[in-house]
């Protein structure tokens, strides 16, 4: 089917983006990787006065469209609600980034359940709702692009980051099935998986966690590369990219390597944040 532009897109000229989880971190820094690119935005997350500053920043420097959607994408019915704010204002989602996640980092049965289902909620329900919501219109339209924030945790087991791993690895499967059941459509569907990332989610963690507090700044990436190579990964049609050295590294081995090494390697490691 040939691709048809909204009256905005066909107006402004430009592509637009939805971007759940702008408001901070890697979030704000794919915002700004998209606005550089010349794609109008759509910003959305809980905090609207830092969309609003956001919005301001990149239209100021970019002389791009930026577009603010305040939501709470963990409630029940949030993505809907929001797909239909879009449709409202006839906005064409060319391009979706689902980067809206939570992180809970401790032993798994000192986590309150109601806090394992948070994060089950965001990471795996939100983001599939919202992709399956938004993909329609990218395959009506035979154009369309998808990035799933996932994590270099998707590859293993993590013991102290048992629930967020797990979904994680949720949403690097669903990326990869995904990316083979789109060829063709026009659609394409792209999985960055980053290691520990300079972003205030971490900082929580570090907050919380004195093992976290301790790690060496040479394991943690710089959250600008990562939105970077999530952007370029993007672009190009990648189903996986693994910023940083030791991550993509780490990723191709806990591949190859027998899933009981696997295991058992990730447990030392994880027992020690215990």
């Amino acid at each position: 089917m040939a691709a048809r532009k909204s009256a905005r897109s066909a107006a402004s000229g430009r592509d637009t983006v939805l971007i759940t989880g702008a408001s901070a971190g890697i979030g704000a820094a794919l915002a700004r990787q998209f606005a550089a690119g010349g794609f109008d935005l759509v910003l959305v997350a809980r905090s609207r006065d830092k969309l609003e500053t956001l919005a301001r920043e990149l239209k100021g420097e970019h002389a791009v469209e930026a577009t603010v959607m305040p939501a709470d994408l963990s409630t029940p019915g949030a993505p809907k609600a929001l797909f239909e704010a879009v449709k409202k204002r006839k906005l064409a989602i060319d391009i979706l980034v689902n980067n809206a996640r939570v992180l809970e980092m401790g032993a798994f049965n000192a986590i309150s359940p109601e806090r394992h289902q948070e994060l089950i909620a965001l990471n795996v329900a939100t983001l599939t709702d919202m992709t399956s919501r938004f993909l329609a219109p990218m395959l009506e339209r035979g154009k369309g692009r998808i990035l799933n924030v996932a994590s270099i945790a998707a590859f293993q087991p993590v013991p102290s980051l048992a629930t967020y791993a797990a979904t994680k690895a949720y949403v690097l499967s669903l990326t990869e099935s995904l990316s083979e059941e789109l060829k063709g459509s026009g659609v394409t569907v792209t999985a960055l998986c980053p290691g520990i990332t300079e972003t205030s989610m971490v900082d929580r963690a570090r907050e919380a966690n004195a093992a976290a507090s301790q790690l060496p700044p040479f394991m943690i990436g710089d959250v600008n590369d990562v939105a970077a190579q999530g952007y370029a990964a993007l672009m190009a049609g990648e189903v996986i990219r693994v910023p940083g050295v030791l991550n993509f590294a780490a990723s191709l081995a806990a591949r190859a390597t027998p899933k009981w090494v696997v295991r058992r390697f990730a447990g030392a490691l994880g027992r020690m944040a215990l």
